[in-house]
């Protein structure tokens, strides 16, 4: 029994996980980064499953991180700080290496780590009005576990645009960024993530999982090593004043010091 996500399959071998912390708009707690960890490696390892769906209840695909949980990091000792960041690591590794197609379903908002998981789909597609950012750097913090696949999957040039600035942009602009596939009216997104389904199931299941796997190994950038940095990156960061008087400020419901 999960208490943060939902699995729903269908008779075609379609699963969808649904992320249910609707109260919190889905913003990423410990447990919900493991229970998202644990789906992806039992879908991943089911034969019966041709295709995953990642979705998400309520007004928001995902806020981001939990921010009771990046609070918790700041009076951790180091080893708790990169053990923590590599929970949310070893989450989105799950996801973007499961050996089956993965279609993004976004709605609402999705910010920091909700880009990043934008990010490890194979293909996503958002509703008009939906609002996109990685707003880490307003916190205090850094894009920094996700980074690896925010920058595979928008590119250097791209990335850069809004990797640092933590501004909006929408969806149609993750559409230029390459986050997004297409969007689509608010009433149309079950039908566009349909059409995104129906081709893999005329395809092979083994040639899918090994096309792209092919993929990966040959255009990727997301490398163990990369992974690693980024985790020690963001164990790091948290022991910074910026990170503390950010997260402050965001609870205090005041501008943090650097705001002008």
């Amino acid at each position: 029994m999960t208490e943060t996500i939902r699995v729903d399959r269908d008779e075609r071998g379609v699963a969808t996980i649904w992320m249910i912390r609707t109260d919190k708009h889905n913003a990423l707690s410990a447990l919900m980064m493991d229970e998202l960890t644990n789906a992806a490696d039992e879908l991943g390892s089911d034969p019966a499953v041709r295709c995953v769906v990642l979705a998400a209840e309520g007004k928001s695909f995902c806020a981001g991180g939990d921010l009771e949980w990046m609070r918790d990091q700041f009076e951790a000792d180091a080893e708790t700080k990169e053990t923590e960041a590599r929970r949310l690591a070893n989450m989105l590794w799950a996801l973007n290496f499961m050996p089956k197609p993965l279609i993004g379903r976004l709605q609402g908002n999705a910010f920091g780590g909700g880009v990043g998981m934008a990010s490890v789909c194979d293909v996503a597609v958002g509703v008009e009005g939906l609002k996109m950012g990685l707003t880490e750097t307003k916190l205090g913090l850094i894009p920094a576990t996700i980074g690896p696949y925010v920058l595979a999957r928008m590119g250097e040039e791209n990335a850069r645009r809004v990797f640092m600035s933590g501004r909006l942009f929408d969806a149609s602009e993750a559409v230029t960024l390459g986050l997004l596939a297409a969007t689509v009216p608010e009433g149309e997104l079950d039908e566009a993530v349909e059409r995104q389904v129906i081709p893999y199931l005329k395809c092979a299941p083994g040639a899918v999982a090994e096309a792209k796997a092919l993929a990966q190994s040959i255009c990727g950038n997301v490398t163990k090593d990369a992974v690693e940095t980024s985790i020690k990156a963001l164990a790091q960061r948290w022991d910074s004043p910026e990170s503390t008087e950010g997260i402050s400020a965001f609870f205090e419901k005041r501008p943090a010091k650097w705001v002008i």
